[in-house]
């Protein structure tokens, strides 16, 4: 990181970290892949990995518009990564599930996830490395 990242606070940086991380994943992505997946996309790919969730249950974990969250849900279902489908006793919601070219992408990116994470463990160390994911997991009591 710059110099500039001295003057940071906590907030902004492990802000900083998270875009420096995601992007960083993005391009690994896209330099060995033709389909292109946003970071939002991924985000909502994790969501549903292995489920059948209904959309509005995708909303409410994302953080995001009912509106993005439809947008990004469509962008998937055009890439043939997502399939919609009815709740059963419900026809006012939707669940999600990926395709199984959505599940293979997602663990192709879970491989590069993995060793961004071996790289970092090797940088900074084993201990260090498990110390940080144990204060991430804490309860910050916010």
């Amino acid at each position: 990181m710059s110099s500039e990242s001295q003057n940071l606070d906590l907030i902004d940086l492990i802000s900083e970290r998270h875009v420096l991380l995601r992007n960083l994943n993005s391009q690994l992505w896209n330099d060995s892949h033709d389909l292109y997946i946003s970071n939002s996309e991924w985000f909502i790919m994790a969501r549903i990995y292995k489920k059948q969730p209904t959309i509005s249950y995708v909303t409410k974990q994302a953080g995001i518009s009912r509106q993005a969250t439809h947008k990004f849900i469509k962008n998937l279902e055009s890439k043939g990564l997502v399939e919609i489908g009815k709740v059963q006793h419900n026809n006012k919601d939707k669940c999600i599930r990926l395709t199984k070219f959505g599940e293979e992408c997602y663990e192709k990116n879970e491989i590069i996830k993995a060793t961004l994470e071996a790289k970092i463990i090797e940088s900074i160390g084993v201990e260090q490395a498990i110390q940080l994911k144990e204060i991430l997991q804490s309860d910050w009591r916010l």
